[in-house]
């Protein structure tokens, strides 16, 4: 098949969007892609939606996302029941992809014939870290977003703190622990955290987002309790020395000359910016542009390229900063290949402050997936 002006009706480009996956972060992810789709302009874009259950099997077909939303928490309405697992039963098989059971391997033949891009709308494990990115390199289809390299190496936390220190980025202290090692040794774990860190710090999963198994620990009693959370969806864990400084959001757009965003700035109602307050309440500030002197917010513009292309990213990220209070020091957090695109998400939300509304900001996310699909061929 030849990906030129578009294979779809009219010569619309299609452009197959990934949805749901296995991660944790699933529910999420449906709400990107309602955001996403609805972004592609019709006129443009023929859309075909993908959807991959919690269960790992894909399907394809418009009534795909109706039935895996039927099963989402973030979709609920009053009073509804909602089970930990969606249900979808039944194959909902549509021209583009063949329903994949787990296991299997969705490659052969046309399973991915008639589509000229993917945009695979997954956040977390086994669709931001690199696995579906391989999948797409195999089948030789344009992706937006990363590679294989940049999505997997910023996709695990601790593996990106040490590219991003190589290349000279300002971070804040933080450590590894194994899962093992602190289920052998908690006490050694515990004394390393308070010698190298101390109180308070944040425990996260190396390889998740969404703030998906992160705790704030205010004293060594908290400590065993955020661990374990952690532990349960990883088996690397990254603490991080607790900073009095304030959350400063930027968004990058580009393949081998990238450009940063406007600067925003996020004001917890809690003590940090977890999962509900990103996803269900909206009682947190999220100030854009964020108020920032022409040094500060040219510093960390400067940061969020470099980071950009240290982690060898392609098409977005978001890069996230700490600027501290007392000594005005910009620190970089971290930085996200497949940032939240829901209604109220700070990527989309940035762009449209820096003069690219949201159809433009989607429009242009596929065609740098087609130059860069495009220079690699080459």
């Amino acid at each position: 098949m030849t990906r030129g002006q578009g294979s779809g009706a009219g010569g619309r480009v299609r452009v197959a969007v990934l949805f749901g996956g296995e991660s944790d972060e699933h529910d999420v992810s449906l709400r990107s892609a309602e955001t996403v789709m609805g972004a592609l302009d019709p006129e443009r874009f023929e859309v075909v939606p993908v959807g991959i259950t919690r269960q790992g099997a894909w399907f394809s077909g418009e009534g795909v996302f109706g039935q895996l939303t039927a099963h989402s928490p973030l979709f609920a309405l009053p009073g509804d029941a909602h089970p930990g697992q969606d249900e979808v039963t039944g194959p909902v098989t549509g021209e583009a992809l063949v329903v994949v059971e787990p296991g299997q391997v969705g490659l052969s033949g046309s399973a991915l014939s008639g589509v000229d891009v993917v945009f695979p709308v997954l956040h977390g494990p086994r669709g931001e870290d690199g696995t579906v990115q391989g999948m797409l390199e195999l089948a030789r289809v344009p992706y937006v977003g990363s590679g294989v390299l940049g999505s997997a190496v910023a996709m695990d936390k601790a593996m990106a703190k040490v590219v991003l220190a190589g290349a000279g980025i300002p971070q804040g202290a933080w450590l590894a622990v194994s899962r093992a090692d602190w289920e052998t040794d908690p006490i050694v774990v515990g004394e390393r955290v308070e010698s190298e860190l101390g109180y308070p710090c944040f425990v996260k999963p190396a390889n998740m987002g969404s703030s998906v198994g992160v705790s704030k620990v205010h004293d060594a009693g908290e400590l065993g309790a955020a661990m374990s959370l952690a532990c349960q969806y990883d088996r690397r864990i990254v603490v991080e020395a607790g900073l009095d400084a304030r959350e400063i959001e930027v968004a990058v757009l580009g393949n081998e000359s990238p450009v940063a965003s406007v600067a925003g700035e996020i004001v917890p109602a809690g003590e940090f910016y977890d999962y509900a307050a990103k996803y269900v309440s909206d009682d947190s500030a999220l100030i854009v542009p964020a108020d920032l002197t022409a040094d500060e917010a040219g510093e960390i513009s400067r940061l969020a390229v470099a980071a950009f292309a240290a982690l060898d990213l392609a098409g977005l990220a978001r890069v996230d900063f700490f600027l501290e209070r007392e000594s005005g020091r910009v620190l970089v957090n971290e930085v996200n290949t497949l940032p939240g695109f829901t209604a109220i998400s700070m990527y989309p939300r940035l762009w449209a402050a820096s003069g690219m509304p949201l159809p433009d900001l989607v429009a242009r996310l596929v065609e740098l997936a087609r130059a860069r699909h495009a220079e690699r061929r080459r």
